[in-house]
């Protein structure tokens, strides 16, 4: 699948990841697996429904969901390279996510931020109807060398 909007475009195409500024932002930019190694981020992909954005042929940004594609979807790795922070496209990014038409119909999404709730607020998504229900195993230190 690929949607495109201007000079830009949203891609599943697998063979399209340019997995080196995958691994670059995430292993040095993001907060939530500094640290990680490029074979992870490898097998990460290799076992998930990616979402590469780019300007012409250039990655600029990506996000991966995780899914059974029946009943649950978890979203990961969402990031906009710094350059191209400020255009709408995360919010495009995380709109052709939630209307890719494998994913419709599942029972619920999942996701971690920070940062980012009124972007995903916008889109729907609430703080967990059912906190209580939420158990996690937590090693936040486990791509630190």
């Amino acid at each position: 699948m690929t949607i495109v909007k201007d000079d830009f475009s949203i891609s599943t195409d697998r063979e399209r990841l340019d997995l080196q500024v995958i691994h670059d932002f995430l292993s040095k930019e993001s907060y939530w697996v500094q640290g990680i190694s490029l074979e992870k981020v490898i097998l990460a992909a290799d076992h998930s429904l990616n979402f590469g954005v780019y300007h012409q042929d250039r990655q600029v940004g990506y996000a991966r969901v995780i899914t059974d594609f029946t009943r649950i979807a978890y979203l990961a790795d969402v990031f906009i390279i710094t350059a191209y922070r400020g255009r709408g496209l995360s919010k495009w990014l995380v709109k052709t996510i939630l209307g890719h038409p494998d994913l419709q119909d599942l029972r619920r999404w999942m996701l971690h931020t920070k940062d980012a709730h009124g972007l995903y607020q916008q889109l729907g998504w609430t703080t967990a109807v059912k906190p209580e229900t939420y158990l996690e195993i937590y090693k936040p230190n486990i791509y630190k060398q």
